[in-house]
């Protein structure tokens, strides 16, 4: 008998974004368009640091780093809730799911080449290792009935309710697990950008006009993305709209502001752009 309380369901079904067919048509082209965007944007930056030895330095690595972490974020998400904007029927494997819950790992933390390796692989083995054993968690549950999410992409406190037993005490490890690596990364980030400011101010007063100004850029990026976050697993009360609209941010909207912000807008990355434009047209 328990084992026929097991796992019987082999696909989700999502509600989507909206209801609204007329509406989802609409969205599948700016979606689409940012997507493209998001790709382009961190490919490029991605590449042109590899490609060009002028920016073979430690904040350049991290910054590559940081634009394959956004395009896989992105990618994990954004094409399937593209696609199913022109379906009548939005479904995803069991296997897809587990997929999408261990794809968007923690954004990698952003010293010599050396320190810069071991500090990249430390976040990606931490995200991987604390992803693994929240699906570990969800692979253990009996799926036996309810399969629909009202969502776009598969979360693991949307995943848990669908289990038929009792997912309470789970819930509330899973959020506050969450809740609090997220809150912890945003505070040391928050503490490095403030240190940043507080060094430069006190040894350069020209450079602390700059300073500020890419600080605060930055910083509205880190908010963009932790902001939701954090109030998604540590709220209580859960509206469906306000969680899918803060999704949104940071699935979509933040992995695009990385070409934008902490690169396009830098002075060695166009520098290091045209060169490689004018290489590529002088050897045609």
């Amino acid at each position: 008998m328990e084992d026929a309380n097991h796992s019987v369901v082999s696909e989700f079904i999502f509600r989507g974004l909206c209801n609204s067919r007329q509406l989802q048509t609409f969205l599948f082209l700016p979606f689409s368009t940012l997507y493209l965007m998001t790709v382009v944007g961190n490919l490029l930056v991605a590449l042109l640091i590899i490609a060009d030895s002028h920016l073979h330095s430690p904040m350049y690595f991290l910054l590559a780093n940081l634009s394959f972490v956004d395009f896989c974020l992105s990618s994990v998400t954004t094409p399937k809730l593209t696609t199913d904007f022109l379906k009548d029927s939005k479904t995803i494997s069991f296997g897809g799911c587990g997929t999408q819950i261990l794809g968007p790992l923690h954004y990698s933390h952003i010293m010599d080449r050396h320190k810069c390796i071991w500090l990249v692989l430390t976040s990606w083995i931490i995200g991987f290792l604390h992803a693994m054993s929240q699906l570990a968690m969800i692979l253990d549950l009996p799926f036996c009935g309810l399969r629909v999410m009202d969502s776009f992409f598969c979360d693991i406190p949307l995943v848990i309710k669908l289990a038929c037993t009792d997912t309470h005490t789970l819930g509330i490890v899973i959020n506050a697990d969450s809740g609090v690596l997220d809150t912890t990364c945003f505070i040391l980030l928050l503490i490095s950008y403030t240190y940043i400011l507080v060094t430069v101010r006190l040894h350069s007063k020209d450079g602390a006009s700059k300073a500020r100004s890419t600080c605060t850029s930055h910083i509205s990026v880190v908010v963009l993305f932790f902001g939701p976050c954090i109030f998604i697993y540590l709220w209580p009360p859960s509206i469906s709209w306000v969680d899918k609209f803060l999704a949104v941010f940071y699935t979509v909207i933040t992995p695009l502001l990385n070409p934008a912000i902490y690169t396009m807008r830098n002075k060695e990355i166009k520098n290091a752009l045209k060169r490689q434009i004018s290489q590529h047209v002088h050897s045609e």
